[in-house]
């Protein structure tokens, strides 16, 4: 049974990851311009917000504290909550129309993330890694490109798949992934969703499972996936084949992740901004973050090592 948490609500809630060392829930709201977290327990928490310059298209922890953000030009470091923007990284696209979106960390320490083409007129969005282990200077080396919007990027348990969705395309591609070179191989569509269909409401009796935002696995091996506009989160085991839905209280789910001591407590963050009135009405915790409580564990947070 999903419940809302409190005191969540977004514009755009995305990128939530569950600290372990302060027994937290962070994410993000893009057009909000802000990172929040949990204080306290996670029944009744208090929320923190701290505002950003410009907009968080996701994040990760750090190993020796503080958090690594891609704002809309670039990759920046903070070593404590509110503290000081150091730039890591620039990237050479037109911020008028390009940001960062989706992103998280691979199990090695690096720091990946993939941009979007807000004005959604062409496929020239591209995944980034960034390297900054053992105190090294920060190296920034694009992976993949033609994508209109990056989401859904996780890593297989074994480090030896990448998978990476386009949301405009209504797909999920995988890479085959030599992670300790980090070199993709073997490009691939791992699947493949319908298109919405032409006058599609989510009153309208045509069925549309919506399209692939962000994603996380399990212990698994489990590929979870937010269905934007879907109403739900499918689950997908690694050789493609779904293995669940599970619908949520609100049309636009936009990321899982798993929590909790045990790792099995699913919080999703969802979408409000843009959305009809009548909606909004009928799933009024649109934007907050939901959570439920779930039988498989998933995979714990990975930390940034610079």
């Amino acid at each position: 049974m999903w419940t809302t948490l409190d005191d969540s609500l977004c514009q755009l809630g995305e990128s939530p990851f569950w600290h372990p060392g302060e027994r937290s829930l962070y994410w993000l709201d893009i057009p909000g311009r802000a990172v929040l977290r949990t204080r306290g327990e996670i029944a009744r928490p208090a929320v923190e917000r701290w505002s950003l310059p410009t907009e968080p298209g996701c994040m990760a922890p750090a190993r020796s504290g503080g958090l690594v953000i891609a704002l809309r030009d670039g990759i920046y470091r903070a070593r404590e909550w509110g503290g000081a923007l150091l730039r890591l990284a620039h990237v050479d696209h037109d911020t008028r129309t390009m940001r960062f979106n989706d992103g998280k960390c691979d199990a090695l320490g690096r720091f990946w993330a993939g941009s979007i083409n807000e004005a959604k007129d062409r496929a020239n969005a591209a995944l980034y890694c960034l390297d900054a282990r053992g105190g090294r200077t920060p190296t920034l080396t694009k992976m993949a490109n033609e994508a209109t919007t990056a989401n859904g990027l996780a890593f297989s348990r074994d480090d030896t798949t990448v998978y990476w969705a386009d949301t405009a395309a209504h797909q999920v591609r995988a890479w085959d992934w030599a992670a300790s070179i980090n070199r993709l191989s073997r490009p691939r569509v791992f699947k493949q969703f319908a298109e919405k269909p032409a006058g599609w409401t989510p009153e309208s009796p045509v069925r549309y499972e919506g399209r692939p935002d962000g994603a996380t696995l399990d212990a698994q091996g489990g590929y979870w996936v937010a269905m934007f506009e879907g109403g739900q989160l499918l689950r997908f085991a690694p050789g493609g084949e779904q293995l669940a839905a599970v619908a949520t209280p609100v049309q636009c789910p936009t990321m899982p992740c798993f929590g909790g001591d045990d790792l099995k407590t699913l919080f999703v963050t969802s979408a409000r901004r843009g959305r009809p009135e009548t909606e909004l009405e009928q799933r009024p915790a649109s934007g907050s973050v939901i959570c439920q409580r779930v039988d498989t564990a998933g995979v714990p947070v990975a930390f940034f090592d610079d």
